[in-house]
């Protein structure tokens, strides 16, 4: 018959072990017929008590779960906490690595501008292979019941308390500062820099057809690192928000100006006249690989030591 008390037995036998289906299904119906009998016995309408006991019973998968004691979490809390402490770990930095190594080599094949594109691709590819791989992982060690030998927490463990919460006034100054003057250089350089022409006028260090829209560019992700600092400060730590937000600025002044670097687009070509080494293509294209290179170091460390902070913010 298909009542409601056969529906549900076979919606919950269906993912038992097969060897146990029969012994399973006599006990649960015993079991919802007596709950039944207790109801009836006491006025109830039949069919408003087997509909009573169902619902009482539950969701039959779940039912079914603890029957054949399968968990129903991909990640138990055995493993969640390390299980998330390492993809933080590893998407603070693998990904931003992977997308900046493919943006310089797409740069020196030629690839010009459009190597950003590339590289963020690359990036979000390695951060979804990281979280899927790593996740796999974990969910068949916790599917398996294998012998993990984790580490026993001990009080030893405990970081020290923060002397104080929020960020130090005096390192918000500091940086903002820092960023003050790098966003002054740039058109400063312009009109007054180290180099003077034959007739003595000024040699401005960068390229001036960069004012076209380079430099003002670079300006506003400057102006916005300059803010995210002082968001910084009145929020009092770091957030993983604020972490997004300084990746993708560092990025966004990183990436284009090893591009620039290494397209020989950076450095005003007007220099050669006065520097003779620059006049020499292998000097200057060494000395792009080496301005690119150094972007890269320190945006890729600035992230990790971003992260790094970040990760031991009090809650």
């Amino acid at each position: 018959m298909n009542t409601l008390t056969n529906r549900y037995l076979a919606a919950t036998l269906r993912s038992v072990p097969t060897q146990r289906r029969d012994e399973l299904a006599t006990e649960l119906r015993a079991s919802i017929e007596d709950m039944i009998e207790d109801r009836t016995s006491g006025g109830a309408d039949p069919t408003a008590a087997e509909r009573e006991v169902l619902t009482e019973l539950g969701n039959p998968d779940e039912l079914a779960a603890r029957y054949a004691d399968r968990r129903l979490q991909l990640i138990g809390p055995t493993y969640y906490l390390i299980w998330l402490r390492l993809l933080k770990l590893l998407l603070s930095f693998i990904p931003a690595l992977a997308g900046t190594v493919v943006t310089i080599v797409k740069v020196a094949e030629g690839g010009g501008f459009g190597a950003i594109g590339p590289g963020i691709v690359v990036a979000m590819q390695v951060a979804v292979q990281i979280t899927f791989w790593l996740t796999v992982v974990f969910a068949i060690i916790e599917r398996t019941q294998t012998a993990v030998d984790l580490p026993t927490w001990t009080v030893d463990q405990l970081p020290d308390a923060p002397a104080q919460r929020r960020i130090p006034l005096a390192d918000t100054i500091a940086s903002v500062i820092m960023l003050a003057v790098t966003i002054a250089y740039l058109p400063f350089q312009h009109f007054q820099s180290w180099v003077d022409g034959a007739d003595g006028e000024n040699i401005p260090i960068l390229d001036p057809a960069l004012w076209s829209f380079w430099l003002p560019a670079l300006i506003v992700v400057l102006a916005a690192g300059a803010v995210v600092e002082i968001v910084k400060y009145r929020i009092g730590r770091w957030t993983w928000t604020l972490f997004g937000i300084r990746a993708v600025l560092n990025l966004a002044f990183a990436v284009p100006l090893m591009w620039l670097a290494l397209s020989d687009r950076l450095l005003n070509p007007a220099l050669a006249e006065r520097l003779s080494w620059l006049a020499e293509p292998d000097n200057r294209n060494v000395l792009g690989a080496t301005i690119a290179a150094g972007a890269a170091v320190v945006a890729i460390w600035d992230l990790i030591d971003t992260a790094l902070k970040t990760r031991r913010q009090p809650v």
